[in-house]
């Protein structure tokens, strides 16, 4: 597995860049590709409030985890997001099994995908991804997996763009583009 740190507002040191890494070498027995990479971002806000985000890709799959530690533990923030991502991996294991041994990484994104603005709308963040071909229940496993409210992908059974997310009142909506006529 490649690792890559990132430190937001704190200088990376190097026993916590070791602690990270002894701990997500224990996630590496469910990663069985070279090209396997974990991103780890570090950030301390005032009051001594830790998080860690940890966000592995393995072909098209993504796990990711968010954790803080409001008595500014660094090694428990780690602890905490390790731990996530592997009950993650461990509740969706019959479904991850397959996608984890099987698909390589996705397409870079096209280049002419961009968001347009508008003068009274403030953009403060885009994020480009390729839009890849799955069902709408795999769609909502990698949702879960993400931890995000909705996912975007294109429907493997009708070919179009949808998008799946979580219903207030329970449950997952599918909403499914047409093509204008």
């Amino acid at each position: 597995m490649k690792y890559t740190y990132t430190c937001k507002k704190i200088p990376l040191s190097d026993s916590i860049k070791a602690y990270a890494e002894k701990r997500l070498e224990k996630l590496e027995k469910y990663f069985h590709r070279e090209d396997t990479s974990a991103f780890v971002t570090f950030n301390v806000e005032k009051d001594k409030l830790c998080t860690a985000e940890i966000t592995i890709r393995d072909g098209s799959t993504i796990l990711r985890a968010q954790t803080t530690e409001p008595d500014g533990d660094m090694r428990g923030a780690i602890d905490a997001a390790v731990s996530y991502i592997e009950r993650q991996i461990l509740k969706n294991k019959t479904r991850l099994s397959k996608r984890l041994r099987t698909e390589g990484l996705p397409a870079e994104p096209a280049d002419d995908f961009s968001v347009a603005e508008e003068a009274e709308f403030r953009i403060v963040r885009t994020k480009r991804f390729s839009v890849k071909p799955m069902s709408p229940e795999e769609a909502i496993l990698q949702m879960n997996l993400l931890d995000h409210d909705f996912y975007v992908f294109r429907n493997s059974d009708d070919d179009s763009i949808s998008i799946v997310y979580h219903r207030k009142k329970g449950g997952y909506g599918l909403i499914v583009t047409d093509d204008e006529e």
